[in-house]
């Protein structure tokens, strides 16, 4: 009787931990495993699956339950306040994580348990129309951005040896990607049985999520050698970091200079371990020290390739809501609006993909030529589908965004590997994911305030990451001449 038992407990277990024991096994390879990078591979896939989650839930409440206009004039609500308070609070999202280093496994598990705490709200919410849905939504949406910010800044930390910091975000990347890719068919599965049923799901995906963000290394938590980034290209204070020159003070100053922020005394610090003891002053009574912010400048290049990469997801922003109103009320040709949705989805989920595994097999070669490429590439592809407007068209463009922007954001991550000094490395991948994701709220209230008209939406698509593309292509490709702007501090 027992071994019997056994064998069916053994049967039971088996589509559980089999394929538990594959996923372990891919994300843990090639030191993900010692380093921890596996263990962030899995919470982003449980983060993506619980998010895509409470899309579905949403948006079978707030745009497929309404006709067209209605709809409409919900996501327009939804955008106001939710969307609209976002880039309010993004700004201040970044640099507030920013200067809590040390908790960053906590910033991360209160993301999620926030989320699971707000989809079992949206749950009655959804069920009842009542307008907590919006608010709710709101908190889901700056928590989501929250996590988003928090992981740019842990990946460097959990680099295995040998590892790319391109090859780690590809993989962080295709396992939210594949994660999503599951949750989703799931999501509209418990669709069916109730509205509420997708937040549920949601809500136990958080809640492991959160017991996940404390299982990563407490090295995640070290700030050690950090300083805050400066989103800037001034070339003077590039050269700064690295000639190190230095200002004459005098010692009456530094006293008067006691309230001077801890960057500051940090930078002194460091400035007289590279001088030495011999350069310490030029007479008694006087110090030297830094002109400028120095090692808090990211460089021309980085700047630039995130002006492409902001211009790239603002258009990302747009095509989601503008096509999603546009065929649901012009559907593909044959098909429902739920089908024409899914298959422009698919097709940019595709293209994200793509992009992502082209990008860890480029390993980081010439970043600034690769995004002016696929920007490039972009641009053309969003000018033909405005003028031949068409189903396929319409589809081989969502293939093509989904591309470029994979592909352009991991070479904006190797710049900021190859031109950001370490010291200020981890939060310039914070900062510049904050405005990435302001740029996306941006091109989504764009989307939504356009006309349906096809050829109209999709030039004005083209003309958002053609602006991108027009005034950075020469600077990239001056900055690809030139090659790094200062040497890479590993």
């Amino acid at each position: 009787m027992r071994r019997a038992a056994r064998v069916v407990g053994r049967a039971l277990r088996t589509p559980v931990t089999g394929p538990a024991r594959g996923i372990r096994k891919v994300t843990h390879a090639q030191g993900a495993g010692e380093s921890g990078l596996g263990r962030l591979i899995e919470l982003h896939g449980v983060n993506g699956a619980g998010d895509v989650m409470i899309t579905v839930a949403l948006a079978s409440t707030v745009f497929f339950s309404v006709p067209t206009d209605e709809a409409r004039g919900r996501v327009a609500l939804y955008l106001a306040v939710t969307m609209l308070p976002f880039t309010l609070l993004a700004p201040v999202v970044g640099p507030l994580l920013d200067r809590l280093p040390h908790g960053r496994r906590a910033a991360m598990a209160g993301s999620m348990l926030a989320r699971a705490v707000l989809a079992l709200v949206l749950s009655g919410a959804v069920a009842t129309g009542s307008l907590e849905m919006y608010p709710a939504a709101l908190g889901v949406l700056v928590a989501s951005k929250a996590y988003g910010v928090v992981r740019s800044a842990v990946v460097p930390r959990l680099l295995p040896q040998g590892f790319s910091l391109v090859k780690a975000n590809s993989r962080v990347t295709l396992g939210g990607l594949l994660a999503t890719g599951v949750a989703a068919p799931v999501g509209a599965g418990l669709q069916m049985i109730g509205p509420g049923w997708p937040l549920y799901g949601a809500c136990l995906l958080f809640l492991g999520g959160a017991f996940l963000s404390f299982r990563l290394p407490p090295k995640v938590d070290s700030a050690r050698g950090e300083r805050r980034a400066l989103l800037a290209a001034d070339e003077q204070h590039l050269a700064a970091a690295v000639d190190a020159r230095w200002d004459p003070v005098t010692t009456d100053d530094k006293t008067d200079d006691k309230t001077d922020s801890t960057d500051n005394k940090e930078e002194e610090k460091d400035r007289d371990g590279e001088r030495g003891d011999g350069e310490r002053g030029e007479g008694k009574g006087k110090e030297r020290r830094r002109k400028g912010p120095g090692l808090r400048t990211v460089g021309p290049a980085v700047t630039h390739a995130l002006a492409a990469n902001a211009c790239v997801r603002c258009q990302s922003g747009f095509l989601i809501f503008f096509l999603a109103f546009l065929l649901r009320e012009h559907p593909l040709t044959g098909q429902s609006a739920a089908v024409s949705l899914a298959v422009v989805g698919v097709a940019a989920g595709a293209g994200n993909a793509l992009g992502t595994a082209v990008g860890a097999w480029l390993r980081a070669r010439a970043p600034e030529v690769i995004i002016v490429t696929v920007v490039g590439a972009l641009v053309a592809v969003a000018v033909s589908a405005a003028v031949f407007f068409g189903a396929a068209v319409v589809a081989v463009l969502g293939a093509v965004a989904g591309f470029t922007q994979a592909l352009a954001k991991l070479s904006l991550d190797a710049l900021i590997q190859r031109d950001v000094p370490e010291l200020v490395r981890t939060s310039a991948f914070a900062r510049s994911e904050t405005l990435l994701q302001m740029a996306w709220v941006v091109g989504g209230a764009i989307g939504i305030a356009l006309p349906l008209r096809g050829p109209l939406g999709l030039s004005v698509g083209a003309l958002i990451v053609a602006l991108g593309w027009l005034t950075t292509v020469r600077a990239l490709l001056a900055s690809a001449r030139r090659g790094a702007s200062h040497p890479r501090v590993a």
